[in-house]
């Protein structure tokens, strides 16, 4: 008996705590309120099924509890019974799938006239492209992937010319209007998710997969990677700004094109060179931001998987061999370059390889230099 009152508790309990819970979904922002109904139709259903199970348990605990001079009858084969599970479990599962399947094969075919986004997943940043005044997006090949390339954009094809590229972690969009999203990883398995718009989508590395909505409701809306890649995970985050049609059209004026970008290439490697040493660490600020490095280090001494920048420079630092290595320009560049190389002690070789060009690699070490050294930290203590 007692068995079959904390099962009844358990069914009570866990019914009173679904609609008491904290943890409802977030208001919806784009046009899937299937998606919605869908996750609806899951808890109906399962929840009937646990509190069938349970209350049939009970009722079993109950009826054919031990009683003196009883005997349970013994009966190995029940076909009436068996048919009666079979259906119902068909009927079950069928009800779970089925509407989903309608479902998903609208998610992932769009209407015409979208207008395409492509995001670019990597350990731990988000990019994205749009296609410019031309309206279609550049072909891209591993092949062409570089330092100067990330999008692996085909220099040949004219389409891509003219396609805007977005290194930071915000996008925008347009109000109202359906979005078609492209989305490639260049190295793990991620998963572009925007819990707003229940839109989300595994992103496998040698794929290109695709979804679409409509955002519905201006606002600003996280971005999370729904995928463990790596220890840095948790900080792969971004936003996304649904706003009007003029607003995201200036803004997306004012990004920069793949030509714009090849011309500045050219033209920055002169300007570096006679660039004040602030504007160099400036530009490393801005790549640490881009490319991730903050997931793992920060700059104002507080632990992380990653030594910290704060004082870094001019430190001797003890590596897992029991060597020491004093962490020098030289020192910066070649971890930079590859990290599983030397590993310090006390921290796990985790860091992934990034493709640096020398201009940005110069500015990275240059922003981690201006964090101070051992000196400058111990004379700023009081």
């Amino acid at each position: 008996m007692a068995l079959a009152i904390a099962l009844s508790l358990i069914i009570v309990l866990a019914v009173g705590f679904h609609f008491a819970s904290p943890w409802w979904i977030i208001p919806i922002a784009s046009n899937w309120v299937r998606m919605d109904d869908m996750l609806t139709i899951t808890i109906v259903i399962t929840g009937a099924l646990f509190i069938a199970i349970n209350l049939f348990i009970v009722i079993a605990l109950v009826r054919y509890r031990h009683r003196r001079g009883h005997r349970a009858a013994y009966e190995p084969h029940n076909k009436r019974l068996e048919w009666w599970l079979i259906s119902l479990t068909s009927v079950g599962v069928a009800a779970l799938l089925a509407p989903g399947l309608f479902v998903y094969a609208d998610y992932v075919r769009p209407p015409p006239n979208v207008l395409q986004m492509e995001v670019l997943g990597q350990q731990w940043q988000w990019r994205f492209r749009f296609a410019g005044p031309g309206g279609k997006l550049g072909t891209t090949d591993v092949r062409y992937i570089s330092n100067d390339n990330p999008f692996g954009l085909n220099p040949g094809d004219p389409n891509g010319r003219d396609n805007y590229l977005i290194e930071t972690s915000e996008v925008h969009l347009p109000l109202n209007r359906p979005i078609q999203v492209l989305t490639r990883s260049r190295d793990v398995l991620h998963d572009f998710y925007v819990p707003a718009f229940r839109a989300r989508m595994n992103m496998v590395p040698g794929m290109v997969t695709t979804f679409w909505f409509t955002p519905t409701k201006a606002g600003r809306y996280d971005i999370l990677c729904a995928q463990l890649c790596g220890i840095g995970h948790s900080n792969m985050r971004g936003v996304v700004v649904v706003e009007d049609e003029a607003s995201f059209s200036r803004w997306l004026a004012q990004q920069s094109t793949f030509a714009q970008r090849q011309h500045a290439k050219v033209q920055a490697a002169p300007a570096a060179a006679g660039g004040s040493a602030q504007a160099l660490a400036d530009q490393g600020k801005a790549l640490a931001e881009v490319k991730g490095c903050i997931a793992c280090h920060t700059v104002d001494g507080s632990p992380r998987v990653g030594p910290t920048w704060k004082g870094l420079y001019g430190k001797i630092e003890t590596m897992a061999d029991g060597s020491a290595a004093k962490v020098d320009e030289a020192y910066l560049r070649a971890f930079i370059r590859d990290p599983k190389a030397r590993v310090v002690k006390g921290f796990a070789p985790i860091m992934p390889n990034f493709d640096l060009s020398e201009q940005e690699l110069t500015a990275l070490v240059a922003y981690i230099k201006s964090q101070g050294g051992p000196a400058a930290s111990n004379a700023a203590k009081p």
